[in-house]
């Protein structure tokens, strides 16, 4: 029977690696060095790199639900506070990298979803998932007259999301923080902006 933990550092050392290289870039090799496991050990625990990649995925979709609960599940802040919360947050995060690191959500998407119908399908899920919290709090903003109720929440979420996504490609691109300050500027501008009273 295979010990638990190297499954464990396979996994940490998936979501570095990938991270750092992408998933094409990432050698099997390269994550069971990281891991410091025999190359052997990473089929005793994964069928293939497509169903590691998911799993990996989990484990960053697992820590992004940790750092949404105290932003986005904040209900001390008015429901737009919350989303500047954790925008500011992630900007933080990106800042720390380099403004280099991105999502690697937004990251694998971009790289495996023409050539990988398994993950292009969990990738798409994970979008899914993620548009509840933000369409949460825009339905709340517009119940509370916060902004103007023209679209549907979830709409919102996905536009929010999807433009957040393509600053910090751009953001990567430039290893400037910009793109995100642009967005998060033009966003509270525009379809986030505070009714006035």
């Amino acid at each position: 029977m295979p010990k638990p933990s190297s499954r464990e550092a396979l996994l940490d050392a998936g979501l570095s690696v990938m991270f750092k290289q992408g998933y094409a870039a990432s050698g099997l090799r390269d994550i069971v060095a990281a891991a410091s496991t025999p190359l052997g050990s990473f089929s005793n625990h994964f069928r293939s790199k497509e169903a590691f990649a998911v799993e990996v995925l989990e484990r960053y979709t697992t820590h992004m639900r940790e750092l949404m609960a105290p932003t986005l599940g904040n209900k001390a802040l008015s429901p737009l506070a919350r989303i500047k919360s954790y925008l500011e947050m992630i900007s933080c995060k990106q800042k720390d990298s380099g403004w280099s690191r991105g999502c690697l959500v937004g990251n694998l998407g971009l790289e495996t979803s023409a050539h990988s119908e398994e993950l292009r399908q969990h990738l798409s899920a994970i979008f899914v998932e993620w548009r509840r919290p933000f369409a949460d709090c825009l339905r709340e903003a517009q119940q509370l007259g916060e902004i103007d109720s023209d679209f549907p929440p979830e709409d919102l979420a996905d536009f929010l999301i999807s433009g957040w996504q393509g600053a910090m490609l751009r953001m990567k691109v430039d290893r400037s923080p910009r793109p995100l300050e642009q967005f998060k500027s033009m966003a509270f501008a525009t379809f986030l902006k505070g009714k006035q009273a």
